[in-house]
């Protein structure tokens, strides 16, 4: 018998759904708790890869997460101007009939995860967070805010970047730290033509993009500085937007002016958090976010969430390891991999900010591509 039974999972974003889905595979008793009363997804795309859609096949989701979304060509490197300087993609890790890159919608990829996370027997409450987590030497004593309370073996910690599980079980010395940039999205049609994200290089603070979303969308991007990290009237968000992407060629002029109704402006200051090892305390794991977020300049924020889930409930399947030799192995497993893409993604950033002539864009994010290619 496994010496994980019944797990309590805190959050239910992206990797607390992948999570509930690993563990219900297998047949872990699986309850989540959602701190917010109905679903608030930001109406955003994110780009996904092939490591990505492998762990997504895993949970034996790809074919759904492929169908909500566009499979695109790769990665299109380019100057100020549009002119492209190097193209990047990775080999089909899923399997020859995958892409491997893929754009969609945060709603789109929330719809699949909660879909197979319910038919897999997953229970989730939403409305409910913990107000108290109790350990033992065998079980945890979780009381929530609707005043219930329950035991469990493990409870995993995906409550994002600002997780209060954290804070509550490691206390307060681990905090995410602003990264000097923030990141500014606004979907548009797609050109049928356009099969390829493309990232603008050049433009001191920053950088620019664009990546196709769905047959029809796609979203425009500026990764940019931001010094002091502040706070932007929302009623300006849409003539902010469109100052940071200013001496761009290309297609962006064309996007640029169409960037006019500032609701749909989804502006976010970049924060990056990489928690030292080990991830667990007791009967306690953190995973995704509330480990080790990441900015967004590799693109793999969602897919070091996924293989969190996908790893934790490969183990917790595994009769014969204690739940000592579970964490021990997950951490074996994550740790390394995480920390390089945390610290490469928070390293193109700092170039963007501090030019250098070391810098090396396209050679990080091929060997992103190298290291995310290697089993989980």
């Amino acid at each position: 018998m496994s010496a994980v039974r019944k797990v309590l999972i805190v959050g239910g974003g992206i990797g607390g759904l992948s999570a509930a889905i690993a563990l219900r595979q297998s047949g872990v008793e699986v309850d989540v708790v959602e701190i917010c009363k109905e679903w608030k997804i930001y109406h955003v795309g994110i780009v996904v890869q092939a490591n990505f859609i492998r762990a997504m096949a895993a949970l034996g989701i790809a074919d759904a997460a492929v169908a909500a979304g566009f499979p695109y060509k790769g990665l299109r490197i380019c100057d100020t101007q549009g002119n492209i300087k190097a193209e990047l993609s990775g080999a089909p890790l899923a399997g020859e009939h995958y892409p491997t890159n893929l754009g969609l919608t945060r709603p789109a990829l929330h719809e699949v995860l909660y879909a197979a996370a319910t038919e897999a027997g997953a229970r989730i409450r939403l409305g409910t967070t913990f107000s108290e987590i109790e350990q033992t030497a065998d079980q945890v004593i979780v009381r929530f805010t609707d005043g219930s309370q329950n035991t469990y073996d493990l409870v995993v910690g995906a409550d994002g970047v600002y997780s209060k599980v954290r804070s509550q079980v490691f206390g307060d010395q681990y905090k995410p730290r602003f990264t000097g940039q923030g990141v500014w999205r606004y979907n548009l049609p797609r050109p049928p033509d356009l099969m390829h994200s493309h990232m603008y290089e050049g433009k001191p603070g920053g950088k620019a993009g664009f990546t196709p979303l769905t047959a029809d969308s796609l979203y425009v991007l500026s990764v940019f500085e931001e010094p002091g990290n502040p706070f932007f009237p929302p009623q300006t968000l849409a003539e902010e937007f469109r100052k940071r992407l200013e001496g761009y060629g290309g297609l962006i002029p064309h996007m640029r002016e169409q960037i006019t109704d500032p609701e749909k402006v989804v502006y976010r200051p970049l924060e990056a958090l990489l928690m030292p090892a080990p991830w667990y305390r007791g009967r306690v794991l953190l995973i995704g976010d509330a480990a080790h977020a990441t900015t967004p300049h590799m693109g793999q924020g969602a897919a070091q969430a996924v293989e969190d889930a996908v790893v934790l409930g490969e183990l917790c399947g595994q009769p014969e390891l204690t739940l000592t030799k579970v964490l021990e192995q997950f951490m074996a497993r994550r740790y390394e991999r995480c920390k390089f893409i945390n610290q490469g993604s928070v390293q193109i950033g700092e170039w963007e900010q501090r030019p250098s002539p070391e810098a090396n864009f396209a050679g990080l994010i091929a060997k992103m591509i190298e290291v995310t290619a290697e089993p989980i």
